[in-house]
């Protein structure tokens, strides 16, 4: 479960910039649009929030940090080398930034437990990395590093907590440079540290605006309970496909040559029913872009959806119906599929959904650029009466600005 996400000095994002999935305490939706986290922290979260602004206004670089976020926990021990530059871009617009270090901080709850952990870093080497437990709630300084600058030779200090047990000198002699602490811990088999590292890999999933390839639901197909269930979501998305049929003696020289990854697109059939009722097959590359969109989509959603997953996905609206669009956001807000609690966070430009009947106003996030620097501002920053500010028309008359600014253009 995400409680919050903050950023500094990364891409477009100079000041520090904070999305949070806490609630606030107005009513609306109160017991279809948000949860309580459990027994233990009981923290009253937000199951999706979406963020609108104009394009090149930085919404696509908060799904980027995620993800760059993601992609630094679970390669910086296994995958990188030294010398290996990690993947972060600071904000090039300033003389004062450019050279500074890039900050990601996260705060989740995974097992009962609220983890607060955050590094800032260059592409050369991590500067600091820090770890907050809330066992029970209460407050657990796990350990901390930071790199001192100011001798001869930089090197890094330590602390570590009293409840954080385990080969600390270990870890702490293994962990390179451009390494983070908490990912080398756990492939030396840190087991108090396994919930966090797997919240960043098996609990945050991912996408850009292309979405996903069609490989998770391939899988999930091939298994009749969940093979049902893609046929009903693709039902009850009116996409008038009758079956679906999953070929798995496709030549798998021609399946690894495929840009879909291991599996070929060929190896899937969806049925439609013709006019007469007759059954016609289609291939998969065959169907719409936005059927092949929302078949690649199922998989992922799915699970996330069964699991509890957190849900991030740039452009939510591309190739797809606005009324689609509301449909699978829906799904998120319904205590009948989404009995696990799962978030989904999405940009997007589709205005049609800007709607108090489909969120609540601490749900709604803007973007906007100032100075060259993205800021990010939630709609409860302004007033809006509740069930009578109609949102949609409100936002494109620019009352809450985020908006593209268009000049005169003469054509010659």
């Amino acid at each position: 479960m995400l409680i919050d996400f903050k950023i500094k000095n990364y891409r477009s994002i100079k000041d520090e910039q904070n999305l949070s999935m806490l609630s606030t305490k107005q009513k609306e939706h109160i017991d279809t649009h948000t949860f309580k986290s459990d027994s233990a922290t009981k923290i009253n979260l937000l199951k999706t929030a979406a963020i609108y602004g104009a394009n090149a206004a930085g919404k696509s670089n908060f799904i980027k940090a995620f993800k760059t976020m993601q992609e630094i926990v679970i390669n910086s021990m296994s995958t990188y080398q030294r010398g290996h530059l990690l993947p972060v871009k600071p904000f090039l617009f300033d003389i004062e930034t450019k050279d500074e270090p890039t900050e990601f901080e996260i705060s989740f709850i995974t097992n009962n437990v609220k983890y607060q952990y955050g590094f800032s870093a260059t592409q050369e080497k991590i500067i600091e990395e820090w770890l907050i437990a809330y066992p029970k709630g209460r407050p657990q300084k796990w350990f901390a590093r930071v790199l001192n600058t100011q001798t001869d030779t930089p090197s890094y200090d330590w602390q570590f907590g009293e409840k954080f047990t385990g080969q600390k000198q270990l870890w702490q002699e293994s962990t390179r440079d451009n390494a983070l602490f908490l990912s080398t811990a756990v492939h030396l088999n840190s087991e108090l540290l396994n919930p966090v590292y797997d919240w960043f890999d098996k609990t945050l999933r991912i996408t850009g605006v292309g979405g996903w390839n069609p490989k998770s639901t391939i899988e999930l197909c091939k298994k009749e309970k969940h093979k049902n269930s893609i046929l009903q979501f693709l039902q009850t998305a009116d996409m008038d496909i009758e079956d679906i049929e999953i070929d798995e003696n496709i030549n798998k020289e021609e399946q690894a040559a495929s840009w879909y990854g291991y599996f070929n697109p060929d190896s899937v059939i969806i049925w439609h029913k013709d006019n007469s009722g007759g059954r016609v097959p289609l291939k998969l590359e065959e169907e719409s872009d936005g059927t092949q969109k929302l078949f690649a989509f199922i998989g992922p959603w799915l699970d996330s959806l069964e699991n509890g997953h957190v849900l991030l996905i740039d452009e939510l609206h591309d190739n797809f119906h606005p009324l689609m669009v509301k449909f699978l956001v829906d799904l998120f807000h319904s205590n009948l599929t989404n009995k696990s609690n799962a978030q989904l966070i999405f940009t997007t430009h589709e205005t049609s959904i800007l709607s108090q009947d489909v969120f609540r106003r601490d749900q709604i996030w803007f973007c906007e650029k100032k100075n060259k620097a993205t800021e990010l501002y939630s709609l409860v920053e302004f007033k809006a009466r509740k069930g009578v500010t109609d949102l949609e028309k409100a936002y494109l008359s620019g009352r809450y600005g985020a908006l593209p600014y268009f000049e005169n253009l003469t054509l010659y």
